[in-house]
């Protein structure tokens, strides 16, 4: 019985040892990797650490975003004493609802993100407290260092580091780069360490066309007629017309993609790309060009404008201002829509349309930038009996003002309509893409063009675009005052978009500049409201290019010397500063000195002096400070400011400490 009792033990034990060798074996050999990876998954936590976005620089490689290291918060609240108390203390640094934080560290038992991207601020404050369960990872937060300069054409980027508007947008899968991974373990006692960090791939680099100088001129003149006319909105943009590059495209309102979270739709907008307008006089411009390209009218053709008043199908057209009989020429200079409408109807619809299409209206341009619009441009079979007469003026046509640009650009190429172009090459290291430029289209011949040259000069030098001139340059273009469709869908009798496109200097065309001023207050016509800001504008940007004057005055202003090695080059009636440039200097001009003021003067607060005939203010000393600094003091006295190069300020025109009379122009130069 004994002996019979052992066997029995025996062969238990056996099958129990047997059992628990398989289950040994299925869990070792057949589940390994299974329980393997469960194990890791419970004690690790793979966090996907965003790549560093690459840089976008302007022309001259001055840079306009890029990316910098900052500290993420994360939580292990299995680690917390007292939750409450965590939460208690760190929502106040923050700036996070204690509510929020609990529920957080409810719902993640070994791993949440408290807040990523914090200030330095902030996570110094964070560190201080030495809190147990707190710990910080280093991401990549984009950062603009020109704040709102081109702020709706470069773009913005959210909290994952994805582009989100603009050239970030449009452009994201090239700057954003590949992601890396930090694994974060967890030891037998439940606390965090980071194991290992794989690293990201860097994102590719933009240089565009843009140049910030010609930006930051461009964005001042808008918000200064913003200032002055309490616009709802404006654009403007300035092109080489040979390349079709864009040096500056600037919209109002903007925003700071640094905190784009506090700013609106309306001032992420585009407007160069994405507004669609009816351009009004500006669009003569293709009408007339179309008839001398069909030779079928000539510049001095004299043309009956019927005292201002034409009917077409029974509706009766009227001009703002009555004319008789005037040329072609004077029918441009003078805005007469009756007189273009005239040349509209010899067209006919057929041909009028192949021209408008030709010059690249109803179509997208192609330009790099998201959200553009193609207009608005009916076929001929969908027009009314007053159409073709309405369109040769600007009406019944929907376009974008980069459109009208490069139409315009085309008149002062040449006759060949460019692509317009944001971006000029993209890089890695040292592998660089250029963008290769597509070959303009010719939509009319030289000889046109040299004609509506001659014609777009009187407009200037006689006309309606009077307000334009330049000092020192001859100039063309092309006033336009368009009423703004209401909410009725009728034409609206306060509303309206002036605006002038033109370019300069004449016969050799450096720049083609576009002004759309959206519903000002106080004044509606084109010659009162965009042409001053186009001739602001072109001014500064032709002296900054070193553009040879064409058109010198007989009046020479004062300027003080300039110290060795900053070039300067004087010519005409300016002195004009050479861009900054680490190359052999150009010999300076005689010394001029300052000018002095005989009357006694008395000090008046900020800066500014009292004179007999008005303010005086006393010159700051802009050494050493940014451009936007040397803005701002010569925004708050009253100082018309020109600068060139780009850094911090080494040298101004008038010197520091001078008197000069409130609203006098002030030279600056930057470098590096």
């Amino acid at each position: 019985m004994t002996l019979q009792r052992g066997f029995v033990l025996e062969a238990f034990m056996a099958a129990w040892l047997l059992l628990l060798a398989g289950r040994l074996y299925h869990l070792q050999i057949i589940q390994y990797v299974d329980l393997v990876a469960r194990g890791e998954r419970q004690q690790q936590r793979t966090i996907e650490i965003a790549p560093t976005r690459g840089t976008i620089y302007d022309r001259e490689m001055q840079p306009l975003a890029m990316s910098l290291a900052v500290d993420s918060v994360f939580a292990d609240p299995s680690e917390f004493p007292k939750p409450e108390m965590v939460a208690d203390l760190i929502g106040p640094v923050l700036g996070i609802e204690k509510s929020d934080l609990l529920a957080k560290f409810k719902a993640f038992k070994s791993f949440c993100w408290v807040k990523r991207k914090v200030s330095s601020e902030e996570s110094a404050r964070l560190r201080d407290l030495n809190l147990k369960g707190i710990y910080f990872q280093k991401e990549m937060k984009r950062f603009y260092p020109k704040g709102d300069l081109a702020a709706p054409v470069i773009g913005y980027v959210g909290l994952d580091d994805n582009g989100l508007g603009g050239l970030e947008y449009r452009f994201n899968d090239s700057i954003k780069g590949t992601p890396g991974r930090a694994l974060i373990a967890t030891d037998a006692r439940r606390q965090s360490f980071e194991s290992s960090t794989q690293e990201g791939q860097r994102g590719k680099n933009l240089v565009l066309t843009l140049d910030q100088n010609i930006q930051f001129i461009a964005e001042k003149a808008i918000a200064e007629a913003a200032a002055k006319w309490h616009m709802a909105g404006g654009t403007v943009i300035v092109q080489q017309p040979n390349t079709g590059e864009i040096l500056a495209m600037a919209s109002y309102p903007t925003f700071d993609p640094n905190n784009f979270g506090q700013s609106t739709g309306e001032s992420r907008k585009n407007r160069a790309v994405s507004q669609v307008y009816e351009p009004g006089s500006t669009f003569k411009l293709v009408t007339v060009a179309a008839a001398l390209e069909e030779e079928i009218t000539s510049p001095k053709e004299v043309i009956d404008c019927q005292r201002g008043s034409i009917v077409l199908a029974g509706h009766v057209i009227h001009d703002d201002h009555p004319h008789g009989s005037l040329t072609v020429s004077q029918v441009m200079a003078q805005s007469s829509g009756v007189g273009v409408i005239k040349l509209g109807l010899r067209l006919g619809e057929d041909r009028f349309y192949r021209y408008v299409k030709a010059f690249g209206f109803g179509d997208e341009t192609g330009i790099e930038l998201p959200a553009e619009e193609r207009g608005l441009l009916r076929p001929p079979s969908r027009w009314s009996g007053i159409s073709l007469g309405e369109m040769s003026t600007g009406q019944e046509v929907g376009v974008t003002p980069l459109q009208i640009i490069s139409a315009c650009s085309a008149i002062a190429n040449g006759g060949v309509l460019m692509k317009p172009r944001v971006v000029r090459e993209i890089f890695e290291g040292d592998r660089h893409q250029p963008i290769i430029a597509v070959p303009g289209r010719r939509v009319v011949s030289a000889r046109t063009s040299e004609l509506m040259k001659e014609i777009l000069t009187e407009a200037v030098e006689a006309g309606t675009g009077s307000t334009a001139k330049l000092n020192g340059f001859t100039a063309a273009g092309k006033t336009g005052t368009a009423q703004k469709i209401d909410s009725s869908g009728s034409y609206s009798k306060t509303h309206y978009i002036p605006s002038f496109v033109g370019f300069a200097p004449v016969s050799k065309p450096a720049v083609t500049i576009l002004v759309v001023i959206d519903s000002p207050v106080g004044a509606i016509y084109g010659r009162e409201v965009a042409a001053p800001v186009f001739r602001s504008i072109a001014e500064q940007t032709l002296g900054y290019l070193n553009v040879p004057q064409d058109n010198p005055s007989k009046y020479l202003q004062v300027a003080s010397s300039s110290p060795a090695g900053s070039p300067r080059q004087q010519r005409g009636d300016r002195v004009d500063f050479q861009p900054f440039r680490p190359e052999p200097p150009v010999a300076a001009t005689s010394p001029v000195q300052p000018v002095s003021f005989s009357k006694p003067v008395t000090s008046d607060a900020g800066g500014t002096l009292m004179l007999d005939d008005g303010p005086m203010v006393v010159m700051p000393d802009f050494t050493g400070m940014a451009l936007r600094q040397v803005a701002q003091q010569c925004q708050e006295l009253g100082l018309d400011l020109s600068m060139r190069g780009s850094g911090l300020a080494f040298e101004q025109s008038p010197p520091p400490r001078s008197q000069v009379p409130a609203g006098s122009k002030v030279w600056v130069i930057f470098g590096r």
